[in-house]
């Protein structure tokens, strides 16, 4: 069961520069920064009451976020949702007819997580997440 909106996620050419521009709206700093290797990305997330916005920058030239920011730009790239069991949730999905990215949950920065195929979701790219 989907609890709540837990991020959303921005596709930025420059952390640094995407974290000054949203610092300065949102009047937050980033509460942690991270790199993902096997993802190829670097992400910052800043807290904005109990959703988190979630800053990526490609690492790598290969990666599906580089791929995303060559093709569409910086811009909005996913929400995610959180949930109790990602795994039991992505099989609840598959069998209703949703077309997932991820067959079985994955380590990822918000925990264990999935994603939706956008072309089941309305063009949306959509993750679920369980936190642990």
């Amino acid at each position: 069961m989907i609890k709540k909106l837990d991020h959303v996620s921005i596709v930025v050419n420059n952390l640094d520069e995407g974290l000054k521009t949203y610092e300065n709206l949102l009047g937050v700093k980033a509460s942690h920064i991270e790199e993902v290797p096997d993802q190829g990305i670097k992400a910052a997330m800043l807290m904005l009451g109990d959703v988190e916005i979630e800053l990526i920058e490609p690492t790598t030239a290969d990666s599906g976020v580089a791929k995303f920011l060559e093709k569409k730009g910086e811009g909005v790239h996913h929400m995610c949702f959180e949930v109790d069991d990602v795994d039991k949730e992505l099989e609840s999905l598959a069998a209703r007819g949703v077309e997932l990215i991820d067959k079985q949950g994955r380590k990822g920065l918000a925990g264990k997580i999935g994603f939706l195929h956008p072309r089941s979701t309305r063009g949306v790219l959509v993750e679920l997440a369980q936190k642990v």
